[in-house]
C-alpha cells in the first residue's frame, strides 16, 4: 500500500502543479487580450489542440480508464498507473515560458479574476476528494474484469482498490482540462463587478479633468509610432510647459485613468495621451474620459487588421478621434499617409501637416535626410517660413515623420521651430523600438516591441548601414489579418539584401518569410528555423563576433507563441 500512496502523492503533486501553471498561462493571455471575453474566446477557438485539449490530456484519459476498469494485478498496477498519470501531466513544455515578453502583471483586476478562476477549478477537485472519502455505492459498480488485491488486510476486487484513486485524479484532470474555460467563466462572472470599477475610475478621471479647464490635452493615435511621437511631443513641449505624458504604452481606458487619477498635479499644464485601438469603439471610450485640444494621427496602416477587419474600419476608428476634438482645436496629420486627404476633410478645425518625403504642400517637411548607426539628420522646413537643421539619435527613416509630428504639435502650442528642433537632439529611443546597445563588442539593434511593415522596413534599412556580419532574429509580424502571409513574404524579400544570417522563430508562422528570403536569392545555408527565441539567441551568441550586428525584429506577444 505504501507504494500506491507514494505514487498517488507524487501524481497529485505533479497534477496540481500542471493545473496551476496552465491556469496561470490562461490568465496571462486573458490579461494580454485586455480581459475581453470575445478576443479571449477567439484565441481559444484558434488553438483547440494547443491550449484546450493537448496530447497529455489524451494520455490522462487512458490512465483514468485503466485505473477505473483495468484488470491489472494489484498495487503494482496502481503505482504504474499513477506514475504514468504524473508523467502525462508533467510532459508538456507549453506552459514553461519563464521569460515572457510581457510578464503577467499582478493587478487588482487580475487578482480578482484569478481568485474566481481558482474557485471554479477547485470544484472538480473537491468533488473527486468527496468521492474518495464518502465510500458511497459508486465504488461497487461491477466490472467484467477479474483479479483480486490485498487492501488493508482485506481481499477486494482490483477495481475497488484503484477506483478511489481514479476519482481523485479525475477531479484533478477536469480542473486542468477546463483551465481555459475556468478563465472564460471568470471573465463572464466578474464582468458586472468590473463594469462598476471601471465606471468609478472613469468618473474620477473625468471629474479631475473637469476641475482643470486650463489643462491642454494632446491625444495621439495611429497604427505606427504613437509612443515615439508621444515622447517627442512631451520633450518639445517641455521647453515651455509642465507636461505629464502617459508612460510606456499606457493607451487603454484604465491605463489613462490610472495616470489621471494618480499622477495629474495642479502644476501640470499639458497632458499628453496615447490612444490605442484594437476594436471598433475604442477611441470613443477613450475620448469619453478625455477630449483633446490637439489631435494627432500618425498613420493609417495594417496594424490590428486582424481584429478590425479592414483598412477602411481602421481608418474610420482612428479618424473618429477628430470627432471628439474640442472647439478651436488643432489636428496634426501625416501628409505622406494614403488616407491624408480623407482625414483632412474630416478634421473640424485647423490642420497642420508634416511630410518626411519633402512634400512642398506640407506645413513641416524634411529634406536632405540621411541616417547612420549614429542617428538621423535632416533639415526641417516650415511653410510659414524658416528652416532648421536637425540631428536626432533616433534610428530609422520612420522616425523622421515622428519627429516632424512632434514639431507640429509644438508649433500648435506656440513653440518656435528652433527650440523644438533642439529638443529633438535629446530624444532617446523608446526601449525595444529600434534602440542600439553593445554586448561584448556586438551591436544589438533591439526592435522587439511590436513589428509592423513600416517599422520593419526601416529597421532593415538601418541594419544595412552597418559593417560586419548582419544577423536577424525574428518571428515575423502578426495581427495583419488576411494580408499577414503576403506582408511577411515581402518582409523576407526585403531582408535578403540586408542580412547575412537569419534565424526565424516558429516554423509554421515564419514560412512566408522563408519563402520570401529564398525567392530573393538568399542562401538556404544561412537560413535557420528554430522553435524558440532562446534557441535563436544561443545560436547567435555562439556565431557572432565583435564588430557584428544583430537585429531583433519583433518578439511575439505570448498568446501567439507556437506549441512546443
Amino acid at each position: 500500500m505504501i507504494v500506491i500512496w507514494l505514487a498517488g502523492l507524487l501524481a497529485s503533486t505533479f497534477a496540481l502543479w500542471r493545473a496551476g501553471r496552465r491556469l496561470r498561462f490562461c490568465l496571462h493571455v486573458a490579461q494580454l487580450e485586455g480581459y475581453k471575453a470575445g478576443p479571449y474566446a477567439a484565441w481559444m477557438a484558434a488553438r483547440p489542440f494547443d491550449v484546450v485539449f493537448r496530447i497529455s490530456h489524451g494520455l490522462g484519459l487512458v490512465v483514468l480508464a485503466g485505473l477505473w476498469w483495468g484488470p491489472w494485478p494489484g498495487r503494482t498496477a496502481a503505482a504504474v498507473g499513477l506514475f504514468s498519470w504524473a508523467v502525462a501531466f508533467a510532459s508538456s513544455r507549453r506552459y514553461r515560458r519563464d521569460r515572457p515578453k510581457k510578464p503577467i502583471a499582478s493587478t487588482p483586476r487580475l487578482i480578482r479574476l484569478a481568485t474566481t478562476a481558482a474557485v471554479l477549478a477547485a470544484l472538480p477537485v473537491l468533488a473527486g476528494l468527496w468521492m474518495v472519502l464518502s465510500g458511497g455505492p459508486w465504488t461497487a459498480i461491477p466490472t467484467p474484469f477479474g483479479g483480486m488485491t490485498d487492501v488493508g488486510g482485506t481481499v477486494v476486487p482490483v477495481w475497488q482498490a484503484t477506483r478511489p484513486a481514479a476519482a481523485w485524479l479525475a477531479g484533478l484532470f477536469v480542473a486542468d482540462l477546463m483551465a481555459p474555460i475556468w478563465v472564460a467563466l471568470a471573465i463572464f462572472l466578474n464582468a458586472p463587478l468590473e463594469r462598476l470599477f471601471h465606471a468609478r475610475f472613469k468618473s474620477m478621471a473625468r471629474a479631475r479633468l473637469a476641475a482643470r479647464p486650463d489643462l491642454i490635452v494632446v491625444a495621439i493615435t495611429g497604427s505606427y509610432g504613437k509612443t515615439s511621437v508621444k515622447f517627442a511631443v512631451a520633450e518639445m513641449l517641455g521647453q515651455r510647459y509642465n507636461v505629464l505624458a502617459t508612460p510606456g504604452s499606457f493607451n487603454t481606458p484604465m491605463g489613462i485613468c490610472k495616470v489621471i487619477n494618480e499622477q495629474l498635479k495642479p502644476e501640470h499644464q499639458v497632458l499628453v495621451l496615447e490612444m490605442g485601438i484594437r476594436h471598433p469603439g475604442d477611441i470613443a471610450e477613450l475620448c469619453e474620459i478625455a477630449r483633446p485640444h490637439v489631435a494627432v494621427i500618425t498613420s493609417i496602416g495594417v496594424a490590428h487588421l486582424e481584429s478590425m477587419g479592414s483598412m477602411d474600419a481602421i481608418a474610420r476608428e482612428k479618424g473618429s478621434l477628430l470627432d471628439f476634438l474640442l472647439p478651436g482645436g488643432t489636428t496634426v496629420l501625416n501628409a505622406d499617409d494614403d488616407r491624408f486627404a480623407e482625414l483632412k476633410a474630416r478634421a473640424p478645425g485647423a490642420v497642420l501637416s508634416v511630410s518626411a518625403s519633402g512634400r512642398a504642400s506640407a506645413d513641416f517637411r524634411a529634406t536632405d535626410v540621411s541616417f547612420s548607426p549614429d542617428g538621423t539628420r535632416f533639415t526641417v522646413h516650415a511653410a510659414a517660413g524658416g528652416s532648421e537643421p536637425l540631428v536626432t539619435p533616433l534610428l530609422g527613416r520612420h522616425h523622421v515623420v515622428n519627429t516632424l509630428l512632434g514639431i507640429a504639435v509644438a508649433h500648435a502650442l506656440d513653440i518656435r521651430l528652433r527650440p523644438a528642433a533642439k529638443a529633438a537632439e535629446r530624444l532617446r529611443p523608446v526601449p525595444h523600438r529600434l534602440s542600439l546597445r553593445s554586448e561584448h563588442g556586438v551591436s544589438i539593434l533591439d526592435d522587439a516591441f511590436n513589428s509592423n511593415p513600416v517599422g520593419a522596413a526601416g529597421a532593415l534599412e538601418v541594419l544595412g548601414q552597418f559593417k560586419g556580419r548582419r544577423f536577424v532574429i525574428t518571428p515575423g509580424m502578426v495581427e495583419l489579418g488576411a494580408r499577414e502571409a503576403e506582408l511577411n513574404h515581402e518582409f523576407g524579400r526585403q531582408m535578403a539584401s540586408n542580412a547575412d544570417e537569419v534565424w526565424l522563430v516558429g516554423p509554421s508562422r515564419t514560412r512566408p518569410i522563408a519563402e520570401g528570403l529564398l525567392a530573393a536569392g538568399f542562401s538556404p545555408e544561412h537560413l535557420h528555423v528554430v522553435t524558440t527565441l532562446f534557441e535563436a539567441r544561443d545560436s547567435v551568441r555562439r556565431a557572432a563576433n565583435p564588430g557584428d550586428v544583430v537585429l531583433y525584429e519583433n518578439d511575439l506577444p505570448d498568446q501567439y507563441t507556437e506549441a512546443v
